[in-house]
């Protein structure tokens, strides 16, 4: 109990003021991804992703992270509890458990029905791009991409820019968008709508419980079975 009420006084506290590095940290949380995204699309020149050109993309994301982590951490002063990992509690796996079965189950078809009716696309078009990528690769891209757009987009620029605006409804909107407009280069228009609906619940779900671990746990879930396990069948 006395963890619990630990954890809960650390999420209630306000975050920390932002200072000049802060534009460093969210113009390479923001943009960075979808930057990285397009110049790799930009390399492959519209055809599937190789081994040789998905291998440094991914590492240059890598290295995306542990930048806004140092920046965060060092030129920020920032706790792991204004970082999105200041309520892990019981309810974490099973929150990311339900909403990875949401997504699968009920959000996936949902969505893959939209884009079939609107013709905008689809997420064949994501997936064809990165089939001629090893699985132990896409897991790896799964476990990288996955875990990193959740922190990068949800828990650090939700709380910076909360810090800046004072609005934390105005932080998740502007977090919101730039993460869709990140999913054009790859999926395109009509999938990357999509992920402002997904992409919606979870920003809402992170300002409600600053729970990045359940998220992050729930994206890794939900890509490992769109991106691994589907087009193994």
């Amino acid at each position: 109990m006395g963890a619990l009420l630990l954890t809960a006084a650390a999420a209630a506290r306000p975050p920390a003021k932002a200072g000049p590095i802060t534009w460093a940290g969210l113009a390479l949380a923001l943009i960075g991804p979808g930057a990285v995204a397009l110049a790799s699309r930009a390399a492959a020149h519209g055809g599937p992703t190789t081994l040789a050109i998905a291998t440094p993309w991914l590492a240059l994301f890598a290295a995306l992270i542990l930048a806004v982590w140092a920046i965060a951490r060092f030129g920020e002063g920032l706790r792991l509890t204004a970082l999105g990992f200041g309520r892990l509690d019981w309810l974490t796996a099973p929150i990311a458990v339900a909403l990875a079965a949401f997504f699968i189950f009920v959000f996936g078809p949902a969505a893959y029905g939209f884009l079939l009716a609107s013709h905008l696309g689809s997420f064949a078009g994501g997936q064809s791009t990165l089939a001629l990528l090893p699985k132990w690769f896409l897991i790896l891209d799964v476990l990288i991409v996955a875990a990193g757009e959740e922190w990068l987009y949800r828990a650090y620029a939700v709380e910076r820019l909360q810090a800046l605006t004072g609005r934390p409804w105005l932080a998740g909107a502007l977090s919101l968008a730039a993460f869709g407009l990140a999913h054009l280069p790859l999926w395109g228009p009509g999938v990357a709508l999509t992920t402002l609906v997904s992409g919606g619940v979870f920003t809402a779900l992170y300002l409600w419980r600053r729970d990045i671990t359940a998220l992050i746990l729930t994206h890794v879930i939900t890509d490992l079975y769109g991106l691994v396990v589907v087009p193994a069948h």
